[in-house]
């Protein structure tokens, strides 16, 4: 089978095929991943752990021109910010490396009787991942990184169209020093995935992606009782409530949208506007978007390249119509040429119409008039996803008080692409369970370990 392909998505060429793994090879991963775990996850020191994942770290920073141009033949991303992703994966992974003691360190416990106890973080054994194509080498950094960390193995699912950034990856780990079986990247087919999910070895799945995806693996691994995190889609709000300098706040707002090419996940996209600001925002929102240079990933001045995939393109395009059909405004672009789309505005969408609830994976803004915070609130709620947010208010009270009403697992607060490895990223409602990033994702697939002595 070659359901793994490098398909440019500028020109449509397809570029290489790769076969989907044989049931021996899955077997073969698996047996691997368990027998790692007896090595790894129950012998190995914290600190000869953390010097393996600092040397990755230190290959992601050496090998960076030609990881970024992996991925952008993969799935389009301009070159500038796939040099940037490489450096961020670097950045997580070292996190972990720096911060081994916290990550595995007991936690003492104040105890009414006589004695001790603590809680000591034990790894669960073999995880699958299952990774999407919009960040290749991030998504990947952010769950294999903390779990090798605290002694777990990991399969690594690929997406199908990044057969060549996820071999890049495993390589790495190889060429550090990492003990065979501990990190094993295995093109599976859905099927093969769904076995994997509930062979007895594989101890819980993380899976980064739709909700389509992340429903039917919650499903089979509730099924075999398996531990799940899920990070899933987001339609994110961007409340413009007050400010001092307007010019910048589209600016933020626009980066914002347009980061990855549209497809990022915590991308602001229903950009919600005081009364007061709201015309002279959609003017120069609407003229900074349509100014986007749309182009070859590869040139320098390109700030959005191809979709991932033309069909990725299409379906952004059939959103755009079916809302226009419904009611809505286009203020700029809405024409797809081939895979590129261009920045787009619309306006005047109502509850009415199904781009009130969908997420738009692409470089579609939707800007709502808010008559006063209540009802930006109520709009920014309005949504079956709850993944990030961005309040811009000259006000800190009432920031504080909106970052207390808005239903979502991140909030940040006159700040636009600020993820760091630090801090936790993760959502609620339909945009999935768990954390990863920061300290908190190494506590996702641990077990807590009473240990209680008289």
């Amino acid at each position: 089978m070659t359901d793994y392909a490098v398909t440019n998505p500028a020109t449509g060429e397809v570029l290489a095929t790769y076969p989907t793994a044989t049931d021996a090879e899955v077997e073969a991963a698996l047996a691997a991943a368990d027998e790692a775990y007896r090595s790894w996850g129950r012998t190995s020191a914290p600190a000869d752990r953390a010097a393996l994942l600092r040397r990755v770290a230190e290959l992601h920073r050496e090998r960076r021109d030609e990881l970024a141009a992996i991925i952008v033949r993969e799935m389009g991303k301009p070159l500038a910010a796939a040099e940037g992703e490489v450096d961020f994966a670097a950045d997580i992974t070292e996190y972990y490396a720096d911060n081994i003691d916290k990550i595995t360190g007991d936690t003492p416990i104040d105890i009414l009787g006589e004695g001790t106890a603590v809680i000591r973080r034990a790894p669960l054994g073999a995880l699958l991942g299952i990774m999407p194509w919009n960040f290749p080498y991030y998504q990947v950094a952010r769950f294999a990184a903390p779990n090798l960390a605290v002694g777990n193995t990991i399969l690594l699912k690929h997406a199908p169209q990044c057969p060549e950034s996820a071999a890049a990856i495993a390589q790495m780990y190889t060429d550090a020093g990492f003990p065979a079986g501990a990190y094993v990247d295995v093109r599976l087919t859905n099927d093969q995935a769904a076995t994997v999910i509930a062979d007895r070895r594989v101890q819980g799945v993380s899976v980064t992606g739709s909700e389509r995806a992340g429903a039917a693996v919650a499903e089979i691994a509730g099924r075999n009782l398996k531990k799940v995190v899920l990070e899933l889609g987001g339609s994110d709000p961007f409340l413009l409530l007050s400010t001092d300098d307007l010019d910048a706040a589209v600016g933020s707002a626009v980066e914002a949208r347009l980061d990855n090419n549209g497809q990022s996940c915590n991308g602001a996209k229903r950009f919600v506007v005081a009364s007061d600001l709201y015309d002279a925002f959609v003017d120069k929102f609407s003229a900074a978007m349509a100014d986007a240079t749309v182009g070859d990933p590869f040139d320098g001045d390109t700030v959005l390249g191809p979709l991932s995939s033309l069909a990725a393109a299409e379906r952004l395009a059939e959103q755009v119509d079916r809302a226009v059909a419904q009611g809505a405004t286009v203020v700029t672009g809405g024409v797809r040429d081939g895979a590129f789309y261009p920045g787009t505005v619309l306006t005047g969408v109502t509850p009415e119409m199904d781009a009130y609830r969908e997420e738009f994976f692409g470089p579609v803004g939707v800007v709502y008039r808010a008559g006063d915070e209540d009802e930006a609130v109520a709009i920014a709620n309005a949504t079956p996803f709850g993944l990030g947010s961005y309040v811009f208010t000259t006000d800190p009270a009432q920031a504080e008080r909106v970052a207390d009403r808005i239903d979502a697992g991140m909030v940040y607060v006159n700040v636009v692409l600020a993820d760091s490895p630090e801090l936790p990223f993760g959502g609620v409602k339909r945009s999935g369970t768990g954390r990863e990033m920061g300290l908190l994702a190494a506590e996702e697939f641990v077990n807590k370990k009473l240990i209680r002595v008289a």
